[in-house]
């Protein structure tokens, strides 16, 4: 189902804002810190405020309040931003804008008072506002709260990025039955159409003929054959930076098989790829002068009799040997591959996405993805802009002395350890033994999903660290 994939490209998150200069009037958004007296409130009555401290609003974290007018109808609404910081998941207070988009009346609203980054605040309303209504057969207004620019916001930055975050939630919440390997490349062609890039693809057989072993082994017992997908775009000259996504479209973990419970989200198994092309959108959206490449391995993970094994040896392309220690392990599998590859024309930037260990999570939780980088400032320059801009990473070692928990008795390496720990640290060391000629590389092991709405945004799907990494691409490449 090719056109469920191209329609994730189509959205347009454009009509949730409108320009900064009309005639019509709007309803204002008015930001209260906890405690502040009311403070920051110019343009509310007597009466207002004293509606507000009739419902015990004090600015308390996320409550928000609608402010009426003098004839009883909605004349604007305040929102607690609370005694600090608490933003979601963390950071500056403007991310809780986000909330207000998808329950506000319809109609014009615009911020009200001094806003620290007004920039910010708008994307987190374009966050907030998505939702994933495709197998919905129950239709719903077309009318929805809209946002006035504040002075001085590029409406197609905002809107670039927040197309690129609604892109990677929509390929993830896609179920796995319309979003195979097939679609998934076929996402890519879109987004290539429409930047202008180029989109190379091999699948089947030729995956292994082209030396992609791990990634032929993972996918052969699927129907829907395995492919691996490359996208370039950017001057030839620029700076190379190259992204490289997990897309197993569904994990049953093959013949070392998920329980029930574990398998009931693991259509976001793909979250790597969709948020490398999230971010790819974003760059080629924002023309970062960089030259651009994003691998995607995809594939499914499935049962039947030519299933790879526990107990298998597969040749990577890199000519490393991998005994199978499980095949639940299959993500750093098909990322070697595609590592080998990308590392081969000495990228200055190599960064992957995936949905890789549950130890991440058991580490960090699903909000915080797990960062391994082998440079420091790329690293610092991550974390920073990830507090920033709302999208947090936290950085974990690529500790040398776990190098011993790959060790094999008959190959190179197994893709696993029996040890239940430092599972993420293991898994990254395993990728980083593909990558010998990036100047700079990083691994992100990220979960791609919300457990439940936040402000910025729904239950589901999500491109964890993709506005992250913009931020720091921008920053490295000297792009405003």
């Amino acid at each position: 189902m090719a056109d469920v994939a191209t329609a994730a490209v189509e959205q347009e998150p454009r009509n949730l804002f409108e320009p900064a200069v009309v005639a019509t009037p709007a309803r204002g958004i008015w930001l209260v810190p906890q405690g502040s007296a009311f403070n920051g409130l110019e343009g509310l009555s007597a009466a207002q405020r004293h509606w507000l401290s009739t419902q015990s609003f004090s600015g308390q974290a996320k409550r928000q309040v609608l402010v009426p007018g003098p004839n009883g109808e909605t004349a604007g609404v305040v929102l607690g931003l609370g005694d600090k910081p608490v933003g979601e998941p963390c950071g500056p207070c403007e991310l809780l804008i986000g909330q207000l988009a998808g329950t506000l009346p319809a109609g014009s609203w615009m911020l009200a008072g001094t806003i620290a980054n007004p920039e910010l605040a708008t994307i987190a309303w374009g966050l907030g506002a998505y939702k994933f209504r495709r197998y919905k057969q129950a239709g719903e207004s077309a009318a929805a709260a809209v946002l006035r620019l504040p002075t001085g916001v590029d409406l197609d930055r905002v809107t670039t990025i927040v197309e690129g975050a609604w892109l990677g939630r929509d390929l993830i919440n896609t179920p796995s039955n319309d979003m195979g390997p097939e679609e998934l490349e076929a996402a890519c062609v879109a987004l290539a159409n429409r930047h202008g890039a180029t989109v190379t693809s091999i699948s089947g057989d030729d995956v292994l003929e082209r030396g992609f072993r791990l990634l032929h082994a993972v996918g052969r017992a699927s129907p829907r054959r395995p492919r691996l997908i490359d996208l370039v775009w950017g001057r030839a000259d620029a700076p190379k930076v190259t992204l490289v996504g997990k897309g197993i479209c569904f994990d049953t973990g093959g013949l070392d098989i998920k329980p029930a419970n574990g398998m009931l989200i693991m259509k976001k198994d793909m979250g790597g790829a969709a948020t490398a092309l999230a971010l790819g959108h974003m760059i080629m959206g924002l023309k970062l002068d960089v030259r651009l490449r994003v691998l995607i391995v995809a594939a499914e993970n499935s049962i039947a009799g030519n299933a790879f094994r526990p107990g298998d040896v597969i040749t990577s392309r890199s000519g490393k040997t991998v005994e199978i220690g499980n095949t639940d392990a299959e993500g750093r599998l098909v990322l070697a591959d595609a590592l080998s590859l990308a590392d081969e024309e000495a990228p200055d930037t190599l960064i992957t996405f995936a949905t890789l260990t549950g130890a991440a999570r058991v580490a960090l939780g699903p909000d915080l993805a797990a960062l391994f980088c082998n440079d420091n400032r790329l690293a610092a320059t991550i974390e920073a802009a990830g507090l920033a801009v709302g999208d947090p990473l936290w950085r974990m070692p690529f500790w040398a002395g776990y190098e011993r928990n790959l060790d094999s008795d008959i190959a190179d390496m197994n893709n696993v350890h029996d040890s239940p720990f430092g599972g993420a640290i293991t898994a990254a060391l395993f990728l980083q033994r593909f990558v010998s000629k990036a100047r700079r590389y990083a691994h992100i092991d990220m979960y791609g999903w919300r457990q439940a709405p936040r402000p910025l945004s729904p239950k589901g799907g999500e491109a964890t660290a993709a506005r992250a990494v913009l931020a720091a691409l921008q920053q490295m490449y000297a792009v405003n």
